[in-house]
């Protein structure tokens, strides 16, 4: 029998009342597990063997499409642990503890993109390593096989969500990321590219309070939150971050700092930010995540009052059901993508909970379920909204969520690497 106070909250709330359930798998994707080790944060695709079908690469492995059953060990398999089984006996198992141990360990390969380094006409691999470390790339063989050549493209790799891209519009991509407190890029040389890539500040080195009181860099390593997009619409990419975006100059000649914008895109910073008209007023807005270990996915709409920049936050999804039209809640946000999912021409965003991004018990409802979604932006009568439909339960992201076309039929992919293993799913 109801009580009398609940049924007077039915009564006073209706909002209750038409609260849909989340959603569940539909069955649009199908789910290939590519493996159930720990090796990457992230993954990413391409041609490695020149067969005219795109590939995986997650970790140190790049595994054969269109089944990507075969899997090539491109970059020596140094890691493994061992668990104690039922019967008493240890098994071994390669790669970093994730999934498949009790405890948690950390990836030195956060994300990974795939470009061709040397103009050969093979596509080369791009890691990006633990926040703080070196990254590489790795040459491709031309389809010799066995390990491939190694380079250091930078040393020191700072903030959670490096990206590599065409920042300056030169026609190729850098590595754009914090380094020794500088926010910047990092730029290869085409005639030799197995050289450290040269590094260009677009900000000033900004102290504030450390540990103790001590001075410290604003930007470190561990910094969340980072894009890259023409916010003012003068044609070039600004650099962004959860304080604000940095606005490239006309001329880049003698590295000059870029003008910051202050504006506040998080509270502790999420993950990859994106520069999109969401609402197609022709001013450029930003999505991203609030909370890359907690909660939170917003898009904030730039305004033009008077001329004044502005920006006005929208939640896609929060921390309480009822933030979400279909009550969706999850955390730990720490990665996305924006892509075009449908065909119709709007791009939406692509993203999920992290699993495990500091174990069974760290950060917020660790345990929850490691659900992975695309959001569909769609826009009538004035009005903003991003219905979602559920790819998968039992994946989440990691650093790094990718969406590309893997088996050229017209419809976007999705490619995941983190502690649950590495994951593709076909968009039917």
């Amino acid at each position: 029998m109801r009580s009398p106070l609940v049924a007077l909250a039915l009564a006073l709330s209706p909002a209750l009342l038409a609260q849909t359930a989340p959603p569940v798998v539909t069955g649009q994707f199908q789910r290939i597990q590519l493996t159930d080790e720990f090796w990457a944060e992230g993954a990413h695709f391409g041609d490695f063997n020149k067969d005219g079908t795109l590939d995986v690469v997650c970790g140190n492995f790049w595994f054969a499409g269109p089944t990507f059953k075969e899997r090539h060990e491109y970059y020596r398999v140094e890691k493994s642990f061992t668990v104690k089984q039922a019967d008493g006996t240890e098994k071994t198992i390669q790669g970093y503890k994730g999934a498949l141990s009790s405890e948690n360990d950390y990836s030195r390969n956060f994300l990974t993109y795939t470009h061709d380094f040397n103009a050969d006409g093979w596509i080369d691999i791009l890691v990006l390593g633990f926040p703080g470390a070196e990254s590489w790339w790795f040459e491709n063989p031309q389809g010799k096989g066995g390990l491939w050549p190694q380079h250091v493209a930078i040393d020191f790799t700072e903030n959670e969500s490096p990206t590599f891209t065409d920042l300056t519009g030169d026609g190729r991509p850098e590595i754009v990321c914090g380094s020794q407190g500088y926010l910047g890029y990092a730029e290869y040389d085409p005639k030799n590219p197995q050289a450290k890539f040269t590094w260009h500040s677009v900000s000033p080195l900004v102290m504030g309070p450390g540990k103790g009181g001590k001075p410290a860099p604003v930007y470190f390593k561990f910094t969340h939150g980072l894009g890259v997009g023409d916010v003012n619409g003068d044609g070039r990419p600004d650099f962004l971050e959860k304080t604000g975006w940095w606005e490239q100059p006309a001329s880049l000649v003698g590295d000059p700092v870029w003008q910051k914008h202050e504006a506040l895109f998080g509270t502790r910073g999420g993950a990859q930010m994106f520069v999109y008209d969401v609402n197609a007023d022709g001013l450029n807005d930003v999505i991203t995540s609030l909370d890359g270990h907690g909660y939170g996915i917003a898009w904030f709409q730039q305004t033009r009052e008077g001329g004044a920049e502005g920006w006005t936050k929208h939640m896609i999804v929060g921390e309480t059901a009822g933030e979400n039209p279909q009550g969706i809640v999850f955390s730990q946000p720490h990665a996305m993508d924006l892509v075009d999912m449908d065909g119709d021409g709007v791009k939406d965003l692509v993203t999920g909970k992290r699993f495990w991004a500091h174990g069974p018990s760290g950060d917020a409802d660790p345990m929850g379920t490691p659900v992975l979604y695309w959001f569909r932006l769609t826009r009538a009568d004035g009005r903003v909204t991003w219905p979602a439909t559920l790819i998968d339960d039992a994946s989440g992201v990691g650093t790094q969520v990718i969406a590309g076309d893997l088996n050229a039929d017209g419809r976007p992919d999705v490619v995941v690497g983190n502690k649950r293993g590495a994951f593709v799913f076909l968009q039917k």
